[in-house]
């Protein structure tokens, strides 16, 4: 919990009429949107889920998890703290913007224990609050049990009474089934994907009640190394690459989806094939604050085989995870594998 005023009253907070330990209503993995009427659409933001509570002078943001997350985005408490409105609970993500897209790594960074560089990197890169819902917007008056479609029209009624803001905006939606699709398979626009919300669902907490679509697309990728598994010379994952501008083969993630009886036949043909350097620009293992001695231990591979995969998200020019193996591509010519088959860092939608 922070003070933003020096002065310490957690009454204030805890009298807010929704609790600190609340957790988010989350939602369950789906494989299509639903087609009835009575759905909201909008997009999953690449960021971290939180909650915002403010009473008076005091102000905190809550994880997920539970954990506080006030003391690593000071400037999101600023932004919360100089809003005409005094009391509230909002649900939201903490997004970052890089280079006209949204930056997982940059997020990521910000979970550090020296105060001097959260200091630093809240003036470099500057989070933005998206708001999806309003928990409360007055004090004692709780808003969980009202269907989502009068929290989202509160939402509104809160974000008129504010005005502009530096560092808040509400999250865009649909009730188009039509657009949504549109969000979903628009190679331009980069999220996660699509979170469908009950109109008349209350909020529960720590429930799968909402519906995530995941955006799955394929990419044909060169297989630029692997590994070999723990404890054995056989094959565990492949190494995936696509070629940059300049011609040079940079590491953007791995598949283990092999299946166990092909893994000893096509141990030996990678065997033949392996020969430095493999990728020319980025490559697997190099130092980085998640590096360990087993990221760094990889077989080279000339560069003449290539796999078509699914993924579900980019973050930073390479997969956020592992991805599925859909076939072999002996059909395409590995310089045609390059980083124009993946969705631009910018996005067509808009936050306001």
């Amino acid at each position: 919990m922070t003070d933003v005023a020096g002065k310490r009253g957690p009454a204030n907070l805890a009298a807010l009429g929704v609790p600190l330990s609340l957790s988010p209503m989350e939602a369950k993995l789906v494989a299509e949107l639903p087609k009835e009427e009575g759905w909201q659409f909008e997009p999953k933001w690449d960021g971290f889920r939180c909650l915002a509570f403010r009473a008076g002078s005091e102000v905190e943001l809550k994880a997920k998890s539970g954990k506080s997350l006030s003391s690593f985005f000071p400037e999101v408490l600023s932004n919360l703290a100089a809003l005409p409105e005094k009391h509230f609970v909002l649900d939201g993500e903490l997004v970052i913007r890089v280079d006209g897209g949204l930056s997982f790594d940059a997020l990521q960074m910000r979970l550090h224990p020296a105060e001097s560089r959260i200091k630093r990197l809240a003036q470099e890169t500057q989070a933005t609050f998206v708001v999806f819902d309003c928990l409360m917007g007055k004090p004692r008056q709780p808003l969980l049990d009202r269907p989502f479609e009068e929290r989202r029209a509160a939402l509104e009624a809160f974000f008129d009474s504010i005005g502009k803001h530096a560092g808040l905006a509400i999250t865009p939606f649909t009730r188009d089934l039509r657009k949504a699709k549109r969000w979903l398979n628009d190679r331009q626009v980069s999220v996660d994907g699509i979170v469908a919300k009950s109109l008349h669902s209350p909020y529960q907490p720590g429930e799968r009640t909402m519906l995530k679509i995941k955006n799955l697309r394929t990419a044909d990728c060169v297989v630029g190394g692997f590994r070999y598994e723990s404890g054995r010379k056989m094959v565990g994952s492949l190494l995936l690459g696509l070629y940059d501008k300049e011609g040079l083969l940079n590491h953007v993630g791995f598949t283990s989806a092999l299946s166990n009886s092909d893994k000893p036949a096509l141990t030996k043909r990678l065997e033949k094939l392996i020969a430095p350097p493999g990728f020319t620009g980025d490559a697997p293992g190099e130092p980085s604050r998640w590096s360990t001695a087993r990221s760094a231990e990889w077989q080279p591979l000339r560069p003449k085989l290539v796999v078509e995969v699914r993924y579900d998200h980019v973050t930073g020019d390479r997969f956020r995870h592992g991805t599925n193996l859909v076939r072999w591509r002996p059909d395409k010519a590995p310089r045609q594998c390059t980083f124009d088959q993946l969705p631009k860092a910018s996005t067509r939608i808009q936050l306001k």
